[in-house]
């Protein structure tokens, strides 16, 4: 069954940012953390999976695939790399949904031989959030990946904006997924519920 996305999919390094945003209408969350020691990682995916649940938010754990099984989560995002590490097999046996990000053709031939239930392409234009090896890919790479993937549902990362959001989703994204726009705004629930009416949110209507 073809995973459904909301249009808005917002990226946090804490669950503190979900138990904000959840209330204000977000209801596709990525966690992302890097550097935490494992008791408190799996305290921050536990609390993440309440609050979504409570919320009707969909959960996306970022990398941490064996704590995501043991958790019960929704849905894996995988990198490159970490790709390469995981084992993809006990990743279907349990149950969990995967996206995978890409940069370039040969990632995305990597991705789909792992028969991803989405596909993520970035950054589509500079981003502050981490020095990124790849040139900025332009709304024009996602209408070309948008060909290639069929109907697989198609995020778009990297340098997005409320203002910018017309432009990927009029090249075939299915998803705009944000984290600087709405984490560094002056008043993050405001910049949220801005891409929760330019997205269509049903929350925001």
């Amino acid at each position: 069954m073809t995973l459904r996305l909301d249009r808005f999919y917002l990226i946090v390094d804490s669950t503190d940012w979900i138990a904000r945003m959840a209330p204000v209408g977000v209801r596709l969350f990525q966690l992302r953390i890097k550097d935490l020691e494992a008791a408190a990682l799996r305290d921050e995916i536990r609390r993440a999976v309440d609050l979504c649940r409570r919320h009707g938010a969909t959960l996306v754990i970022n990398d941490h695939w064996q704590m995501a099984i043991e958790e019960g989560c929704d849905v894996l995002h995988l990198g490159q790399e970490d790709l390469a590490e995981a084992d993809l097999a006990a990743i279907r046996r349990s149950g969990l949904r995967l996206g995978i990000s890409t940069h370039d053709e040969a990632e995305l031939e990597t991705a789909l031989s792992a028969q991803p239930d989405y596909v993520a392409l970035g950054p589509i234009w500079p981003t502050i959030l981490k020095a990124m090896p790849w040139a900025p890919q332009t709304p024009a790479r996602l209408a070309t990946w948008r060909r290639r993937i069929g109907t697989l549902p198609l995020v778009a990362i990297g340098g997005l904006t409320v203002e910018r959001a017309p432009d990927v989703f009029a090249a075939g994204a299915d998803c705009a997924a944000v984290v600087t726009d709405v984490l560094l705004a002056p008043t993050p629930e405001e910049r949220a519920r801005q891409w929760l009416r330019v997205t269509g949110s049903p929350s925001a209507l």
